[in-house]
């Protein structure tokens, strides 16, 4: 396969620089405004949480699903067509902003389109940009990454308080101008011989969503459809010539014990992320553009500096002390939130650098310890299934929230340091956080070493 030419290895950097950029941009870009969006339309945060939920699902499946048809199709065809969908997905939600069912349907489809981004963007460094540039292009892509997720809040908050929140769905159609560039640029690659396991992918989506779809309105026959799509899932995945995800995977214990740790971790603190907008609104009244510029945007910000810190640590001290380190930095900003809820603003701001920094521990320990897990051939599926496994997580986490925080039950007051009736709700709903991020540590922690000492 032919490699870009080397006169135009930066120019095909700064283009996926650019779609990354753009990309997951809109993972973080609507936090802000679904307080707004939810007064705009009328109804509750259980509701309005399924506009960042349907496309962090969409976004989670889809990329597991072109992970798997890559091999088959190439990424030329597959990142064309998910950045067509992108672009489709964008258009309906600008056309369709006041109806609430087309919001809804516009970030799905925009989270099945751009979730061919991340599945594929590194598979195209790797094949076309020559190996003594990839080092840097993987770096730069990665810090482009990081800042598109640290400035989302901060461009979803000026948008939505300046113009209007519906301005949101134009941004990614900024994605469409690469097309001409990959048109050019991509070789046609053969459609190799192969299957896609399509109903195991379908199964999963459907328990899935029934799932998450029973973690806000609690109706019993979700979770039933949704278990026995889950039991189906795992009698085909057994039964497939090219199962949908490897069900060899699944003895690994160590593996196992990684994936679900970043899923409870992950999926916690993106509940938390996404409660933050409601408890400014409604505790301390701040406009849109500040609590996206002044609340979220440090700690989004300071993802890239502990990221750093936290491979420093894991390599010198180790798993065990890095993620002790990133549990005691995220339990005790929640901790903060649940005493003084309805202090300073600011005390928010400052606990939520806390949150992302002891995230960007947790993130690195969870990585490293589930590929060393991994053998040298599973590491492409592995990966792949842990990515998706928090994607997954961040997607229920947020629906979960968004479920509470419409709970009456919630709003007893429980600690005697809040005054505020209207905080009580948060400072108990991060409680739940606490526990939540307990549990989790708890388990990496003692199964996590117990299997690491067996021979």
């Amino acid at each position: 396969m032919t490699k870009l030419m080397t006169g135009s290895n930066p120019k095909a950097v700064a283009w996926l620089s650019f779609l990354a950029f753009f990309s997951v941009l809109n993972e973080t870009v609507f936090t802000v405004s679904l307080p707004d969006i939810a007064n705009h339309f009328g109804i509750t945060p259980s509701a309005v949480n399924w506009i960042n939920t349907s496309f962090i699902l969409s976004f989670a499946i889809g990329t597991a699903v072109y992970g798997k048809l890559s091999d088959l199709y190439g990424v030329r065809k597959l990142l064309l067509l998910g950045l067509l969908i992108y672009g489709a997905g964008s258009l309906i939600g600008a056309l369709c902003h006041s109806w609430y069912a087309g919001v809804l349907a516009a970030r799905f489809v925009q989270g099945a389109g751009v979730s061919a981004v991340p599945a594929l963007i590194m598979v195209i460094a790797a094949r076309y940009i020559e190996p003594n540039l990839q080092g840097r292009a993987f770096g730069l892509i990665g810090s482009v990454v990081a800042s598109g997720e640290g400035v989302g809040p901060v461009i979803g908050g000026i948008i939505t308080g300046y113009l209007h929140w519906h301005f949101l769905f134009i941004l990614p159609m900024m994605t469409l101008l690469t097309l001409p560039f990959f048109i050019q640029t991509l070789p046609g690659e053969p459609v190799k011989k192969g299957k896609m396991d399509v109903v195991g992918a379908v199964l999963l989506s459907i328990g899935i969503i029934a799932f998450t779809l029973f973690t806000t309105m609690y109706y019993w026959v979700y979770i039933i459809v949704g278990a026995v799509c889950f039991i189906g899932f795992m009698l085909r995945i057994r039964q497939a010539e090219q199962p949908f995800i490897e069900p060899s995977l699944f003895r690994r214990k160590t593996f196992i014990v990684g994936v679900l740790t970043g899923g409870i971790l992950l999926g916690t603190v993106a509940g938390y992320v996404s409660m933050v907008p409601y408890m400014m609104k409604e505790v301390h009244q701040m406009s849109t553009s500040l609590i996206g510029v002044g609340i979220l945007f440090p700690g989004t910000v300071s993802v890239i500096l502990f990221g750093i810190a936290g491979g420093l640590f894991v390599d010198r001290r180790g798993y065990r002390f890095t993620m002790i380190i990133g549990l005691c930095m995220i339990s005790a900003s929640f901790l903060s939130i649940s005493l003084f809820a309805d202090q300073t603003p600011w005390l928010t701001s400052c606990a939520t650098v806390l949150t992302f920094g002891g995230l960007s521990f947790v993130k690195t320990v969870v990585s490293t310890s589930v590929a060393g897990a991994l053998s040298s051939e599973e590491s492409g599926s592995g990966m792949g299934l842990l990515n998706f496994a928090c994607f997954l997580a961040e997607g229920i986490g947020v629906a979960i929230v968004g479920g509470l925080l419409t709970r009456s039950w919630l709003t007893y007051p429980l600690l005697p340091t809040i005054i505020d009736v209207t905080a009580s709700l948060y400072s108990n709903l991060t409680l739940v956080f606490i526990a939540a991020i307990l549990i989790g540590g708890s388990f990496f922690l003692f199964v996590y070493s117990r299997l690491q000492k067996k021979p």
